[in-house]
């Protein structure tokens, strides 16, 4: 057990109102930089960094608890403090979701409610940084900021571990414990800055939110908690620091690309501006800076510090879809921070009747954050549970989609019938093969054999393989059932935002794709392979075919694969399905304002084995692209048709297959 003298000779700093003020300026900087500047300020870092400043050095002030046996009174009592207003956030996002969202944001919002209340939206969005298939929203998700939050929540179960393992080693050999722990938390410093470095060069989505990428701001926290208590300075060093310190943390954001840049080498600048004012703040005679942040009004915003991170991010995100505009006015932007700062004192208030420190017991603690979980769980699972059930109940029959447009069918439209897909269906909307391609049809270019799915039913069955991008992907969906029920196998390479063109823009990785798809396809023993033979233009009739297509084309058939080519379809300038959530069936398209007059591909079928599906008639019918058909929406987003109206097409691909001699399909 660590006693007061020990704890003093780690080097425990005492309690400092200017560190209070210190990171109340840090959470200023974040709310006035995301409101009014549209930028990143560099100000989380700094909240990073002191919440393991205080962290330690709370921990080690704890002359009577340290040890692992008083690691779960820490932890309920830590996040017992943290999960009530967390919780009453999240469900007052929820609320807003409901009421203001459209349906096909909800499930985004479900996903994130759920990570930022276990800690993990750190990881959550770093998953959806780098997926192609993420719907981009107009507006940012209003649970984004919880992204620092769950990496602190994750510090908070690691950091009391080490410091507690650190001061039983040091006891155990005779150490010193603060020797120990400097060691320790300077290993830790080195070894996840140079992580963050490199990731940050290679991926810097990804390390942004990546927890281990982020530890060595902590670490310096904990460094500064060891090491600043046991520092001299003197007046002059006091006034360079102090000043220096505060105007390097208040323009970091406008003088570098936080948002781009970090957490690596430039994370830097904020997180040592920090340090520097902690240092000038321990001097006997402390300079101007520190005594500004001593002042009443940051001094105040410090008991309200966390709330208005969590409150003023929501707040922000709600105005700008009120105003329907990511960017806000000098006005409308000081309405944003004056509701939050009333929204962050009402709910640090309300917060503090139920979790004030004082009579604390484990068993309060886990009733508060029990509570806290029900909060936001009961309503979250039974809006998914009702969401879930209504799209398991839908009659089918009441949906034919692009039938009706099929003589041959006689289908009808049952009036009154719900919209399909479901707008918190869509992410399922997506067309998908059984799994991976195995060694015998897997590519030998590593790009292209990543790319690479397959439907096998047998091998001696006849194989169609599909190259392209997403838009290969969704006609997938027409012309699958088909292929599945004639026994065919079914090949894939797809690569989001890649088309097959050539000679098409793209950088190196999807350059490198698509020569590697170029060499399978020809090479390989297929009956048929599919491309997408043109290029719509979002609201223009300049459809065109993919540059550089042309070669691949010939190359294939020349192979001696039948080579079909489906015609792109229409692209849009606006979400054609919040469109029809939000105007109904106004929001459709003169055929002629966005496909050209003639395909396109149709030179390219001048060879006997290249042979073009259109099926734009069944897109554009009677000279009108409509965005519902059948009770179907045509499309899931601005460019990418629906995976049930994909399928709705199936019978009307079977039928013009059966009229291509040289594709023994239909």
């Amino acid at each position: 057990m660590l006693t007061r003298h020990d704890a003093r000779a780690i080097g425990a700093p005492r309690r400092r109102a200017d560190l209070d003020g210190l990171r109340a300026l840090a959470i200023v900087l974040v709310v006035v930089y995301h409101v009014w500047l549209g930028r990143v300020s560099g100000g989380v870092d700094v909240f990073i960094l002191m919440s393991a400043y205080f962290l330690t050095a709370s921990f080690l002030r704890r002359s009577d608890d340290v040890g692992f046996g008083a690691l779960p009174s820490f932890w309920l009592r830590r996040f017992a403090q943290l999960l009530p207003a967390a919780a009453l956030t999240i469900t007052a996002v929820l609320a807003f979701a409901s009421m203001a969202l459209p349906s096909p944001q909800w499930r985004a919002v479900w996903d994130q409610s759920w990570a930022s209340l276990t800690y993990w939206q750190n990881v959550a969005l770093a998953d959806a940084s780098v997926d192609y298939y993420a719907r981009d929203e107009v507006f940012p998700s209003p649970l984004q900021h919880f992204w620092s939050l769950s990496i602190q929540g994750q510090v908070f179960l690691l950091w009391p571990i080490i410091i507690v393992g650190g001061v039983l080693i040091a006891r155990r050999f005779g150490w010193s414990a603060r020797t120990v722990l400097t060691v320790v938390f300077a290993a830790l410093f080195t070894a996840s800055f140079a992580y963050s470095v490199h990731l940050t060069a290679v991926s810097q989505q990804e390390a942004y939110f990546d927890t281990a990428a982020r530890l060595w701001e902590f670490a310096f926290g904990s460094l500064a908690a060891l090491v600043v208590p046991r520092l001299r300075i003197g007046r002059l060093l006091s006034i360079v620091l102090g000043w220096g310190g505060l105007i390097a943390l208040v323009t970091c954001g406008m003088m570098l690309d936080v948002g781009a840049g970090f957490p690596g080498v430039a994370a830097l600048w904020p997180t040592v501006a920090a340090v520097a004012i902690i240092v000038a703040g321990h001097a006997p005679h402390r300079s101007r800076a520190s005594v500004l942040l001593v002042s009443r009004p940051l001094t105040s915003l410090g008991g309200i510090s966390y709330a208005l991170y969590l409150v003023h991010w929501p707040i922000l995100v709600a105005a700008m879809v009120v105003v329907d505009s990511t960017r806000l006015g000098v006005l409308e932007g000081a309405a944003v921070i004056a509701l939050s700062l009333a929204a962050a004192w009402a709910l640090t208030r309300s917060v503090a009747v139920v979790a004030d420190p004082i009579g604390a017991s484990r068993r309060r603690d886990l009733r508060l954050i029990v509570v806290s979980l029900v909060i936001v769980a009961l309503p979250l699972a039974a809006w998914q549970t009702a969401s879930a059930v209504r799209a398991a109940t839908l009659d089918p029959t009441a949906n034919p989609g692009a039938e009706v447009l099929m003589p041959w069918f006689a289908s009808r439209v049952q009036e009154g019938a719900a919209l399909v897909p479901l707008g918190t269906e869509l992410e399922d909307e997506w067309i998908a093969l059984d799994g991976p391609c195995d060694d015998t049809h897997r590519p030998a270019q590593d790009a292209a054999a990543e790319s690479c799915v397959q439907s096998i039913v047998d091998e001696s069955a006849p194989t169609f393989v599909a190259v392209g991008d997403s838009h290969a992907q969704q006609w997938l969906g027409a012309i699958l059932p088909v292929l599945q029920n004639k026994g065919w196998n079914v090949v894939a390479l797809l690569k989001g935002g890649c088309s097959l063109g050539l000679d098409e823009d793209g950088d190196d990785d999807c350059r490198e794709w698509r020569h590697g798809a170029a060499d399978y396809v020809t090479a390989s023993p297929a009956s048929v392979a599919m491309f997408i033979g043109t290029k719509a233009i979002a609201e223009s009739d300049e459809e065109r075919v993919p540059a550089g297509l042309d070669r691949v084309v010939s190359a294939v058939a020349a192979s001696g694969t039948e080579v079909l080519l489906v015609r792109d379809n229409p692209r849009f300038g606006e979400d054609m399905f919040a469109c029809v959530e939000q105007r109904g069936e106004e929001c459709g398209r003169d055929v002629s304002a966005v496909l050209a007059t003639e395909n396109p591909a149709i030179p390219l079928a001048a060879d006997p084995r290249v042979s073009v599906l259109d099926l734009s008639q069944y897109l554009c019918p009677a000279g009108r692209c409509p965005a519902v058909i059948g009770n179907v929406a045509v499309y899931m987003d601005d460019n990418h048709l629906s995976g049930t109206y994909a399928r709705s097409l199936s019978p009307a691909v079977q039928a013009a297959l059966a009229q291509i001699p040289g594709i023994p399909i239909g």
